[in-house]
């Protein structure tokens, strides 16, 4: 989970990252733009690739899954419920991934959400 927690860091890097590589693109085909369009687009492109919501949610919901391991009792079925809505929200954070740093930790956070649930899966 740190790594997806760096990524909040990374995410304004990458943005700019992506920016550039779109001017760059368009300079080589040497397309006509009107650049407010352009400035449009790329807005536009940064609020779809936008992860912090889920990057929150995320945070959210491991809070919650403390919570309930501190609190003891039968937690088997929220802990469940938990990891359906970690996985979603990392799925989530893959399909908005634009940056190789990003998807490889939608991947790893899914694998990890994957054990996690196997552990689950043997508490009642």
């Amino acid at each position: 989970l740190v790594e997806v927690g760096n990524l909040r860091e990374l995410v304004p890097t990458m943005l700019a990252n992506q920016r550039q590589k779109i001017l760059d693109r368009f300079a080589e085909l040497k397309a006509e733009l009107d650049p407010q369009r352009l400035e449009q687009e790329l807005v536009l492109l940064a609020q779809k690739s936008d992860v912090a919501e889920e990057l929150d949610r995320l945070a959210t919901h491991v809070g919650e899954v403390r919570r309930v391991l501190k609190a003891g009792g039968a937690a088997g079925r929220r802990l469940d419920f938990l990891m359906q809505e970690l996985n979603r929200e990392a799925n989530t954070l893959g399909s908005k991934a634009f940056d190789p740093r990003s998807t490889q930790a939608a991947v790893n956070l899914k694998v990890l959400i994957e054990q996690m649930r196997e552990q689950v899966q043997n508490i009642e």
